[in-house]
């Protein structure tokens, strides 16, 4: 989509219009494909897993985020593979993986797994706990909500905005997964369509959310997270080097980002939440990668739509991705 001379008015965000923040949320790994591809029973594209001698031979630390022992896994390529060697080393059903953080069992949204593991995180898994089922009164255009999904086909509560329609709702907390809206379940989705299906619910009218928590540990009953503003915490990725993990094709073990990288990650992962109501720190980092020797914002635009076309993105946010990737490179932070 060349951007030729006419530039559209900044689309409206999905849920909500934060002012932008420096985090590192989100866990869209990989490149995202069709609509709903990146669901649990989606279909796979692109190249096929690596045979199992040609995947790195890592060994992670891992604990149920309730309470368990450690376990040991490796050999995973994707985000799917992970949550299932995490579900084997513990015995369990791989769909009562919720998602995962790093360093800490806490529902942190700051510590989200995302496309990369520092070779020395420690990984804890969220599992499912208690359902319920909340009707919500959408008084105002902006739900204040902002959407982030597992890679693995589960969309779930990135950030609650204070003071927000849904700040009201004591039952709804940061970490809970989005099952259904008005009973169409949404299981296989992407964050980015549940933004879009709350954004295109009417004002002045009730709808139900049926969502499920993670199940808490003793020390985390009854705490409910506002999702503290991020990049608040030590940064993920601790070890000497990081296992990029990808939905199409291998995964492999790299340098930490540049600090050029990462604060265009940073930026990008503002824009994305500013505009579309969701964070991605993996999508924010495939922008850039495409973005990055691009020379002008038509190629960057056309780079977008061969790569992520499903987005649909407006052409005012590939101007500012543009803007952003270019800021971070002569270090205006």
């Amino acid at each position: 989509m060349p951007l030729g001379l006419g530039r559209r008015k900044k689309a409206p965000p999905l849920v909500e219009n934060e002012e932008a923040e420096p985090g590192r949320g989100g866990l869209g790994v990989g490149e995202p494909g069709p609509l709903g591809g990146g669901g649990a029973g989606g279909p796979q594209m692109g190249l096929p897993p690596p045979p199992p001698a040609l995947r790195p031979r890592l060994v992670f630390h891992t604990q149920l985020a309730h309470g368990s022992p450690t376990g040991r896994i490796e050999g995973f390529t994707n985000v799917k593979e992970l949550y299932s060697k995490i579900a084997e080393a513990f015995r369990l059903p791989v769909a009562e993986v919720m998602f995962c953080t790093l360093n800490t069992h806490k529902v942190d949204m700051d510590k989200l797994l995302g496309g990369q593991i520092g070779l020395e995180d420690f990984i804890f898994a969220h599992v499912k706990g208690q359902r319920k089922e909340v009707e919500v009164f959408k008084s105002e255009e902006a739900l204040g909500l902002t959407i982030t999904d597992n890679g693995a086909g589960y969309a779930f509560i990135k950030r609650i905005k204070e003071g927000s329609v849904i700040d009201h709702i004591q039952l709804i907390s940061v970490g809970d997964m989005i099952e259904a809206i008005n009973g169409q379940s949404l299981l296989g989705c992407r964050h980015y369509e549940v933004a879009r299906l709350l954004k295109e619910l009417p004002r002045g009218r009730t709808f139900t959310l049926k969502l499920t928590e993670p199940r808490k540990a003793f020390d985390m009953i009854s705490m409910r997270s506002a999702g503290g503003r991020p990049g608040s915490g030590p940064q993920l990725g601790t070890g000497r080097g990081t296992l990029r993990l990808r939905s199409r094709g291998p995964a492999t073990v790299e340098d930490l980002p540049s600090a050029f990288e990462e604060k265009a990650i940073e930026k990008v992962d503002d824009l994305l939440e500013s505009y579309m109501g969701i964070r991605d720190t993996e999508l924010a980092a495939t922008m850039v990668e495409l973005g990055k020797d691009k020379r002008n914002p038509d190629e960057l635009a056309e780079a977008l739509d061969e790569r992520l076309g499903d987005f649909a993105f407006p052409d005012e946010f590939v101007f500012d991705v543009w803007g952003a990737i270019g800021d971070a490179k002569v270090g205006r932070y």
